[in-house]
């Protein structure tokens, strides 16, 4: 044990051996976790729009980004129980035994039998006419979504998993090395990074063709037994491991003086009181533990947190476009002209048989230019600029990365009005992807790829640097807060563009003017909201060019020179 509850490494031998066990034996758990993760969402849309469950398109792409907007929003709840009650390591063991349990739920769904247990019997189908068979009646959607609030339950409680493995894994990681200086810490963080990415191929490549050619059932099952793998040599590993007792958060602290700047000296505490923190406070105290900031460093860290929050708000409409990758990007791509993969022939109504090219493939697209370039820009390009001081702030690469996320969805746009003139042309072909029929636009699914490229290169300049800004803007004793922040912020994003996405698909005043149709999205104006989010993108990048180019890395802060950091950014 160490000071203060620390619990030192308890395997035998010298500490960089304890170390070194310690590390890999996270990362090859953060491959998995991020390949079960991406093995989840990657064809979840699929799945939905499948003839197992029936839902519209618009209708599983909600659900989709509803469940991305919960797996960021919900990551203050799992570092809040990490830091008041639990600590790091019990919080990840709890966190992975809920997200296995959440997990388990897909491949229940995916067998009649276990669909039957949890969902009931699939409602009678309508009988429509519909856009793929010219003319000709097919199965319709049924009345309601099946199997609704059985999915939407558990989603959400996989969102809670995530977001706690998410929140907890990184800070416990840097943990394993922070006696061995900071370039330990750094090279870690590129290990981190590096293993994150190998899970998703592998999830992409094999799980993602596993999903789509052979069954969901065993699709559902692979990230399953990851889960398992993770969580059992996370605990096998537990020897190796140095753990932190709960230290107590600040969130009372800022909320209680945020109420008071607001006025509301009733619940934050009087106001002309020189410690706010009484024991008759409305707000529990969570900061009870030895060594956690004084009253004076609260005030100082929520001045901070008040010059960093307009800055971070800004990122939503990115967030908002950004998931567009596994939700609409994706439901586009099943309406393409998709290659088969071994094809074998065609089918008595003209559809092409044989493994088809998974729609999820393309999101490698995105993995793989980060791959790329990020080595590119820290070893070549980052330190040329360097050398002649024209190297960007953080503020302008994260504006440079926004104007880049404007491109990829004004390219889905035109994308998109374009399928659609093919569709209303009869420029179109049936394609059996799974189990389930299609009229794809004859269109290549290839023209998809500068889009998945663009938002690619897009988190390169405002996802990475921004969690730089979050990172060395916030104060020693807040940085964990501030990433939660930034997390939490994805999430509102993904939301905002699932609560948009559902107003303006609505079959009577939507303006995308969705009828329901079996997933098919030909009778949707989905470039419509495509256009909608690059506007509010566009608005968005000139907003935070103005706020950027006022934001003051060093706030006036007399008699506090210790929380005074940087130049002033332009």
């Amino acid at each position: 044990m160490g000071d203060g509850g620390e619990r030192s490494p308890l395997l035998g031998g010298t500490a960089l051996k304890g170390h070194g066990v310690a590390c890999v034996a996270l990362l090859v758990v953060e491959g998995l976790e991020r390949a079960a993760f991406f093995g989840i969402t990657a064809n979840l849309v699929l799945y939905l729009t499948s003839g197992t469950f029936g839902w519209g398109g618009t209708q599983a792409s909600c659900a989709c980004l509803l469940f991305l907007g919960g797996s960021y929003l919900f990551s203050p709840i799992g570092g809040w129980l990490a830091d008041v009650y639990l600590g790091r390591y019990a919080t990840v063991v709890i966190s992975f035994f809920l997200y296995l349990l959440a997990a388990s739920l897909l491949p229940v769904t995916a067998s009649l039998d276990g669909r039957l247990s949890v969902c009931g019997q699939l409602p009678a189908d309508t009988i429509r006419n519909c856009s793929w068979h010219r003319g000709g009646t097919c199965r319709g959607q049924p009345p309601e979504q099946y199997c609704a609030p059985t999915i939407y339950t558990g989603l959400l409680l996989l969102a809670l998993g995530v977001s706690s493995v998410r929140a907890n894994l990184i800070p416990f990681g840097a943990d394993q090395v922070r006696d061995r200086g900071s370039d330990a810490t750094r090279r870690f963080f590129n290990w981190f990074y590096w293993s994150i990415n190998i899970g998703a191929v592998f999830s992409l490549l094999v799980v993602a063709f596993v999903q789509q050619n052979i069954s969901f059932l065993a699709g559902y099952l692979i990230p399953v037994a990851c889960l398992a793998l993770a969580l059992l040599i996370f605990l096998l590993a537990t020897p190796t491991f140095v753990t932190k007792p709960p230290t107590g958060s600040q969130v009372s602290a800022m909320i209680k003086l945020a109420l008071q700047s607001c006025g509301c000296a009733w619940l934050g505490g009087t106001r002309a009181s020189a410690h706010p923190w009484e024991d008759g406070d409305p707000l529990p105290n969570s900061r009870a533990q030895p060594g956690a900031p004084s009253p004076e460093e609260d005030l100082a860290n929520f001045q901070v947190l008040a010059r960093i929050l307009p800055v971070m708000l800004t990122f939503i409409p990115y967030w908002m476009v950004y998931f567009q990758m596994q939700s609409t990007y994706y439901l586009q791509g099943l309406h393409l002209n998709i290659p088969s993969i071994f094809q074998s022939g065609q089918d008595h109504a003209n559809t092409r048989q044989g493994y088809t090219f998974p729609d999820a493939w393309l999101l490698l697209a995105n993995v793989v230019v980060l791959l790329a370039l990020v080595p590119l820009k820290d070893h070549v390009i980052d330190p040329f600029l360097a050398r002649r001081r024209l190297l960007p702030s953080a503020l302008k690469r994260m504006a440079l990365g926004m104007f880049f996320s404007l491109a990829s969805v004004l390219t889905a746009g035109i994308l998109e009005r374009e399928r659609l003139q093919y569709v209303r042309r009869n420029q179109t072909v049936p394609q059996l992807i799974g189990k389930d029929r299609y009229l794809a636009a004859t269109l290549p699914i290839w023209w998809q790829v500068p889009q998945y490229l663009l938002i690619g290169i897009s988190e390169l300049f405002a996802s990475i640097p921004g969690l730089e800004f979050a990172y060395s803007e916030a104060p020693k004793s807040m940085k964990g807060a501030i990433m939660g922040l930034f997390f939490f912020i994805s999430g509102v994003g993904s939301l905002l563009g699932w609560g948009l996405l559902t107003l303006l698909s609505l079959p009577a005043q939507g303006w995308m003017r969705c009828p329901e149709d079996y997933g098919s999205i030909n009778s949707c104006r989905m470039d419509n909201y495509f256009f909608l989010l690059a506007g509010i993108q566009l608005v968005t990048c000139l907003l935070f060019a103005w706020i950027s180019r006022r934001y003051q890395s060093r706030p006036p802060c007399p008699g506090a020179p210790h929380h005074c950091t940087g130049p002033v950014e332009d």
